[in-house]
């Protein structure tokens, strides 16, 4: 069977193979997790279509806007375990020294802390929960959407 990508990335860089995600602050986890969050956005948006660079770049950077990142973890907050609403609570109220334009301090906040639990879920190797969380998230806000559209 075929390695998966981190163990790949651990075997070729000579990485121990030993992460314990709980020992990473929450800023290094949403550090991570913001880009894993993207890429499964991107890897998902370029399957769906062959689009324009721009028209992909556009609709990924709504995707990633930390108000639709708090959004995507109000929705879904009822869906996470124990363990889960533990490091988005970690991520959540970590002291960030910046924030990102055009996004509230709720936003910002929140926005954090789900990037923080899809590094955790990442490094923990649960590709499938973070992706799960990831999909029924956007689908949440796309019946949300639709419902204040009626």
């Amino acid at each position: 069977m075929e390695e998966n990508f981190t163990e790949r990335i651990q075997n070729e860089f000579q990485l121990s193979e030993e992460i314990d995600a709980n020992l990473y602050s929450p800023l290094t986890l949403a550090f991570l997790g913001d880009n894993v969050y993207e890429l499964v956005n991107r890897t998902v948006l370029v399957s769906r279509a062959n689009a324009p660079v721009n028209k992909l770049n556009k609709k990924t950077s709504s995707l990633a806007k930390a108000s639709t990142q708090a959004r995507m973890a109000s929705l879904m907050m009822e869906e996470l375990t124990p363990e889960e609403k533990a490091v988005f609570k970690r991520g959540r109220n970590a002291k960030s020294y910046t924030m990102a334009k055009n996004a509230t301090m709720h936003d910002y906040r929140h926005a954090t802390g789900w990037e923080a639990l899809m590094g955790y879920l990442y490094l923990k190797g649960e590709y499938g929960r973070l992706v799960f969380l990831i999909h029924m998230g956007l689908e949440r806000i796309r019946e949300a959407e639709k419902e204040t559209d009626r």
